[in-house]
């Protein structure tokens, strides 16, 4: 596997979870303070979290097809990206996980 497979996934998982950190907050301004120019904010960043994450969805699919992940692990990575801050976890996790597989050192140089 390549390993701009991963670092497309990677960019993505971190540009949908902070998208979808941003949402989260936007929402609770918007329903939770009833903040001014928070229904703008929400719409904006709620319509670019949602192409972005059918990107992301895209480079997730095909991570984890060329990695050869079972359908119940390829499901919880697509689904990372609709639960706020997941994505950080499970991108983190995955990365070192075919970081490791690879033989790449870069995962125990991150450790020490």
């Amino acid at each position: 596997m390549k390993k701009s497979v991963l670092t497309r996934y990677r960019v993505m998982a971190y540009v949908t979870g902070v998208l979808l950190v941003l949402l989260t907050l936007g929402c609770v301004a918007k329903y939770g303070i009833d903040m001014d120019g928070a229904d703008s904010f929400v719409k904006v960043v709620g319509i670019a979290h949602g192409w972005l994450y059918v990107l992301y969805l895209v480079f997730a699919f095909d991570l984890g097809s060329k990695a050869k992940w079972p359908v119940g692990k390829q499901l919880w990575v697509l689904l990372a990206g609709t639960i706020p801050t997941a994505a950080f976890f499970v991108e983190r996790r995955i990365s070192r996980e075919l970081e490791a597989a690879a033989g790449d050192p870069a995962p125990v140089a991150a450790k020490a």
